[in-house]
């Protein structure tokens, strides 16, 4: 299998890192989006919407980080990553809905902010940031994983990436304990590598 990616992109990594969790082999093809590289003949074959990441496993291409999940997950058999129960699987699609909509124009887009120079409303997103994140906080103070299963699932790895660089977008996580304790229960997972960190935003201070 083939990946292709971003290091500073939190889509890219959710897939970088559910591909290590399930200890499958697989080769990374960086595409260097400050150059356009994703708006290249070649790439957009791939992914005509030019985003990144991409995974090339044989003959099938999947485009989309939430896509790439459900994909993998499936590939690996039933497992508590996407189980077969349909209640479970529904609480799941629920939270890969917050991760594409208020995770990405909150925390996500106080980050292109700073990292990026993105010309976006910073204190809009970071609102947003802290309202999902208040939600968040109160889910994981009741369930140690997102969907409310007993092992992590998709949910899981796709809210990972964004949430553990939130201050790099002036995003605390000091108010939120109970996520502060879930970031570090996925980190201690065998086969974890870790989202890149840049000295921006909050984390600047560090």
């Amino acid at each position: 299998m083939k990946l292709y990616h971003f290091p500073l992109s939190g889509h890219s990594h959710r897939a970088a890192l559910f591909l290590t969790l399930c200890g499958l082999p697989f080769e990374i093809v960086p595409v260097d989006l400050a150059r356009g590289q994703q708006k290249e003949k070649d790439f957009l074959a791939l992914n005509p919407f030019g985003e990144v990441p991409v995974l090339v496993d044989g003959q099938h291409v999947i485009a989309d980080s939430h896509a790439i999940l459900l994909y993998l997950a499936r590939k690996t058999g039933p497992s508590h990553w996407y189980p077969e129960d349909p209640c479970t699987q529904g609480e799941i699609q629920k939270w890969l809905a917050v991760s594409a909509g208020k995770i990405a124009y909150g925390v996500c887009t106080a980050r292109l902010i700073t990292l990026f120079g993105a010309q976006d409303d910073a204190e809009k997103a970071i609102a947003l940031a802290h309202t999902t994140l208040k939600v968040i906080e109160q889910r994981l103070g009741a369930t140690d994983w997102i969907a409310g299963t007993p092992a992590p699932t998709i949910a899981d790895i796709a809210l990972y990436s964004y949430v553990a660089v939130a201050p790099e977008g002036n995003v605390s996580l000091i108010p939120y304990p109970a996520i502060r304790h879930w970031l570090s229960r996925l980190e201690r997972l065998p086969g974890f590598v870790p989202m890149p960190r840049s000295k921006v935003g909050m984390s600047a201070e560090c």
